[in-house]
């Protein structure tokens, strides 16, 4: 039976015991080896570690990272298997495995582009580092999102794939640790950088140019952007393909960002498709007649039979993705709880004047590195969520009317290792009633975010915060957990929702100063500067 995020605080904390067996929760206590202290499983490094224990940071870390592309491929294997055994599986079991085997998938590439990059050097600069950095906390994230959808649809969860849950999950923490350690350490100067006054000048060269979105940018690329090919969908038959789905496969495979943009322009009208842009399509930008003019919606949901993760109407995992003027809905209803608008995890995406249209779970920012600009985003319950590096500016956020008895929680960040370079950073929004909160009696309580997990963390800066926002700011996932643990902060936000003086007073809570809100930023956070200018999306690399 579907659960409600609201309802299953308990059954996810609950989950907590078995990953403690399993080794989910760091353990506190240290080994004999002490490059292995280093790591947030110091005793199964040691037991782990390569023989006698010898060698330095850099061979512990590529020794790891091979550990771990080598269970990976042995837990893709297995979920293989198991898939081709399909009888002896419930039908929801095989929506999550189905989850895994794709998650799965994309980490083997990960690994292997991972440890192909550290056997070359010891030495990274700041951007490489960043990138594999990204690499190794995103299969961390889908490892664990693998575990949602099973947990979500089986209940007893068979003891092979949960002994390869938990030791995968041990091996890529280990190897992130070590990463971070061996390879990052000495970038971390290089890596902060100043307030980027140029960001601002992007933007004043290119808003204009792009500003001519859709057709015009069609018939005129602006500078920076650089387009392969461009074909129509229209479902009169007069463009290219009257599918998006159709267009997409016959996008070219494997494209690299030197060879410009395959565009698709999908002409005004309502898609009832459900899109999938996989990995090899990469470079896709995707662009439509304007928000509530080219409209893509379905309504698939958990209560409906499907896996949070596979339940979105529109999913992209192809690198260099960009999509401009399109609106993405799922219409299931807040009564279906969790059913996803848009699910995000591809690396150096941008989402420009869309909207993203939902009531719980709308937004899946998933993993690895997001930006989304001018876009509106419409929710309840953990409406933005996720685990990417993800950066949202000048968008507009409409908390929705729940059903009776739920609140609003606008994030639910899902960061499970301290390691991981993600989070969610809200940077110069707008956060204002949707008109059926607005027009409702007052009752229902709209916070800025929950902790989904351990890591939680989320930074909004120098936004407007209408009335809705209820004075503590923030809400509990359940009792203290990772109230400690979570990093959330507010910097120089306006308007009346935005008074911390009676925020909550958790340790893991923080009003910051500029000098920390730099580092939220997106040519920090999401070094923006190093991959935007090449969408023509425009963006602000500083604080305002």
């Amino acid at each position: 039976m579907a659960i409600s995020k609201l309802s299953i605080s308990l059954f996810k904390v609950s989950f907590l015991v078995v990953f403690s067996i399993f080794g989910f929760v760091a353990s506190s206590s240290s080994s004999t080896n002490p490059i292995c202290d280093f790591t947030p499983y110091p005793t199964f490094c040691e037991s782990n570690s390569p023989p006698n224990g010898h060698g330095d940071i850099h061979e512990h870390g590529r020794f790891f990272i091979g550990k771990s592309y080598s269970s990976s491929k042995k837990f893709f294997s297995l979920v293989s298997n198991y898939l081709n055994s399909p009888s002896n599986f419930s039908e929801s079991t095989i929506l999550a495995l189905q989850d895994c085997h794709l998650l799965c998938d994309l980490n083997n590439g990960f690994w292997s582009r991972t440890l192909k990059r550290v056997n070359s050097t010891n030495n990274l600069s700041p951007l490489e580092a960043e990138n594999v950095h990204t690499l190794i906390s995103a299969t961390l994230t889908n490892l664990d999102t693998c575990l949602e959808s099973l947990q979500e649809t089986t209940s007893n969860l068979d003891d092979e794939l949960l002994s390869h849950l938990s030791n995968g999950t041990k091996f890529y923490s280990i190897s992130l640790a070590l990463f971070k350690q061996g390879w990052t350490n000495n970038t971390n100067t290089e890596r902060k950088l100043a307030q980027i006054n140029y960001g601002h000048k992007w933007e004043q060269r290119l808003y204009g140019l792009i500003s001519r979105r859709g057709r015009k940018l069609l018939e005129s690329p602006p500078d920076g952007v650089n387009v392969r090919q461009v074909v129509v969908v229209n479902p009169d038959g007069s463009g290219n393909f009257t599918t998006i789905n159709d267009a997409v496969a016959a996008a070219p495979n494997n494209s690299v960002s030197s060879n410009g943009f395959s565009v698709i322009h999908v002409v005004a009208g309502v898609y009832e498709e459900y899109v999938s842009i996989p990995k090899n399509k990469q470079y896709l930008m995707m662009i439509g007649d304007g928000v509530n003019q080219t409209i893509i919606t379905g309504n698939q949901s958990v209560v409906g039979g499907s896996t949070t993760f596979n339940s979105a109407t529109f999913a992209v995992v192809a690198q260099g993705f960009v999509a401009v003027n399109i609106t993405i809905r799922n219409t299931a209803g807040a009564i279906n709880h969790q059913a996803v608008a848009l699910r995000n995890g591809a690396d150096l995406s941008a989402f420009y004047f869309c909207s993203f249209e939902g009531y719980q779970d709308t937004l899946y920012t998933h993993s690895l590195r997001q930006f989304y600009r001018n876009c509106d985003i419409y929710g309840t319950v953990d409406f933005i969520f996720g685990n990417a590096a993800v950066v949202l500016q000048q968008c507009n956020i409409f908390p929705r009317l729940p059903l009776q008895g739920q609140f609003n929680a606008i994030t639910a960040q899902g960061r499970t290792d301290i390691n991981q370079n993600t989070g969610t950073s809200i940077h110069n929004c707008t956060i204002t009633a949707a008109s059926d909160l607005a027009a409702s009696n007052g009752t229902t309580k709209t916070y800025l975010g929950r902790p989904w997990k351990q890591y939680s963390r989320t930074v909004y800066m120098q936004n407007f915060m209408d009335s809705l926002i209820d004075p503590k700011g923030w809400k509990e996932w359940s009792g203290d957990f990772a109230l400690d643990t979570l990093y959330y902060a507010e910097f120089d936000n306006q308007g009346p929702g935005s008074d911390t003086s009676n925020r909550v007073t958790w340790i893991g809570y923080h009003v910051i100063n500029d000098t920390d809100a730099i580092d939220f930023t997106v040519s920090n956070f999401i070094f923006g500067d190093a991959w935007l200018p090449i969408t023509g999306v425009p963006y602000s690399g500083g604080l305002l």
